[in-house]
């Protein structure tokens, strides 16, 4: 008897806690009609053109073994350095703070 008396109050406790929980919810808030068009136009703004045609023109060329050339001198770790650049925008030599 005790055991169906554990039973039966641990089912009604459990019943009343989700009772007692219940109250604790919140109503659905009431959306406007343009809810989400943000995100949604903010999606279509990230494609491109999803049916991307191009005209009969073929890519530019590459050559193949120079290709190769340049990836095997990457991979054995003998990259050629590019070439110093002649632009001089920002550069101050000897300057003198005011």
């Amino acid at each position: 008897m005790t055991h169906t008396l554990r039973t039966v109050s641990g089912l009604g406790l459990a019943a009343l806690s989700c009772i007692a929980l219940s109250g604790c919810t919140t109503a659905a808030p009431h959306l406007s009609a343009d809810f989400g068009f943000a995100v949604k136009q903010a999606v279509v703004s990230q494609i491109a053109d999803p049916d991307a045609t191009y005209a009969a023109t073929a890519a530019p060329g590459s050559n193949g073994a120079r290709v190769h050339l340049a990836q095997e001198r990457y991979r054995t770790g003998r990259v050629i350095a590019p070439s110093a650049t002649a632009s001089t925008i920002g550069l101050q030599t000897n300057a003198v703070a005011p």
